[in-house]
């Protein structure tokens, strides 16, 4: 059971997987909010139905699925239906992210939460102990992502824009890792925030017998 959850968070192509990679591989369990959203609206599931009562089935597959374009056709110009799904949706991606999290073996887990800073940061989730940034400066991300994405750099700054300003993310910040270099060099920076994490973690532990 771990009982210290670390959120971890950062840009498009900052590099997130590939620190949440390296934890994995030092037997951190990582709990992905994005797979945790998928599973939110599963078919079958009472978010799907939830989805469907609130904008028709017109937004279902011909499969029973949820239609991921459809649905974005429905909230991209609409506020206040984009709003209404993330209600659905976003209690149900939290709740599940803590339950994977607390159940996890190990001296402490991940939440893997790429949109940590745009949903409500600290308090939309109040049980992270504390949270990592993956961060890497616009000038970086923007290469990345037309190298990735093999897009123009208007489209890459426009991907960019719609999430959280760097600043944004870092105010949230307990630990950075910078990741504007070669991924090798990612591999000492795990390293020594494992020790960090596995040291509070411990703490914790003590504190509370």
């Amino acid at each position: 059971m771990s009982e210290f959850i670390i959120g971890v968070t950062g840009g498009v192509a900052s590099g997130k997987s590939e620190v949440t990679r390296r934890f994995e591989a030092l037997g951190v369990a990582v709990a992905d909010a994005d797979v945790a959203a998928r599973e939110a609206v599963a078919v079958g599931s009472e978010g799907l139905a939830e989805v469907v009562a609130a904008f028709g089935r017109d937004v279902l597959a011909a499969d029973g699925s949820l239609d991921r374009a459809a649905m974005r056709r429905h909230v991209f110009a609409d506020h206040a239906a984009r709003l209404q799904l993330e209600a659905i949706i976003h209690p149900r991606v939290r709740r599940m992210l803590r339950d994977q999290c607390e159940s996890a073996a190990g001296a402490y887990a991940f939440a893997a939460i790429p949109l940590l800073a745009e949903g409500g940061g600290r308090a939309a989730y109040p049980w992270l102990d504390r949270v990592l940034v993956v961060d890497v400066p616009v000038e970086v991300q923007r290469e990345r992502v037309m190298r990735r994405d093999q897009v123009n750099a208007a489209l890459a700054e426009s991907m960019i824009a719609v999430q959280a300003s760097r600043e944004q993310r870092l105010a949230i910040a307990d630990d950075v890792i910078v990741n504007d270099g070669p991924l090798d060099a990612l591999d000492a920076h795990v390293a020594a925030l494992d020790g960090l994490y596995r040291a509070l973690a411990a703490g914790m532990a003590g504190a509370a017998m």
